[in-house]
């Protein structure tokens, strides 16, 4: 049988041609900006000689696992709540304002500027899910510090639970999955948003999402 001739619809269906690159968004151009190239770089530099050493990777592998949709944080509103430390209505107040920041950081302000995520071609010691969302910020780190600040709020001791959320926002640097910029981002967006939904829950009550 004769080859099909290179332009023929046949060879067209056998190869399509390649999607178009999503267009960056409309503040994309801040990420060009020589201070985030020196983040992502010492990022990297600090990243590099941790990743291939298995305890630091099955920790932080696990911890970007956990930190997927907030799974962490709605087992720890789940556990005070059991433990007496905090109140059921706590615990879901703590779930349901993580679903808004998630929608307003997922969907807006990821928008506004669709950064593509780092790319990595070799196996990884731990099966991971990679997303599809813009890079830009982190979803993980901001959820972290977000929880974190509503968590704190009535926690005697606070600190514990931000080395939480920054060690879970650090995790997707160690993977490959996020840009260094991209975590520092994350940790400002969800500590302005934390900030945000105390003020809110102070107004509704202090003894919302607090302790008995």
């Amino acid at each position: 049988m004769t080859a099909p001739p290179p332009d023929s619809g046949a060879t067209a269906a056998a190869f399509p041609a390649p999607a178009p690159a999503a267009p960056a968004g409309p503040l994309a151009g801040v990420l060009d900006h020589p201070l985030v190239r020196r983040v992502d770089a010492l990022a990297e530099s600090i990243a590099r000689p941790m990743r291939g050493i298995a305890p630091l990777d099955r920790l932080f592998y696990g911890l970007s696992a956990v930190g997927d949709h907030g799974i962490a944080w709605h087992v720890v509103g789940v556990a005070r709540a059991l433990l007496g430390i905090a109140t059921w209505g706590g615990a879901v107040e703590l779930s349901a304002a993580l679903g808004v920041e998630a929608a307003v950081v997922n969907g807006p302000i990821k928008w506004l500027f669709r950064r593509v995520r780092p790319t990595h071609d070799g196996p990884r010691p731990h099966g991971l899910r990679t997303p599809r969302t813009s890079s830009f910020p982190s979803g993980h780190a901001s959820s972290g510090m977000f929880a974190a600040a509503l968590v704190a709020r009535r926690s005697q001791v606070r600190w514990p639970w931000y080395a939480l959320g920054a060690a879970i926002g650090w995790s997707r640097v160690h993977v490959r999955i996020h840009h260094g910029s991209d975590v520092v981002a994350g940790y400002a967006v969800g500590a302005v948003l934390g900030a945000a939904a105390n003020r809110l829950l102070d107004r509704q009550g202090p003894q919302r999402c607090g302790r008995r």
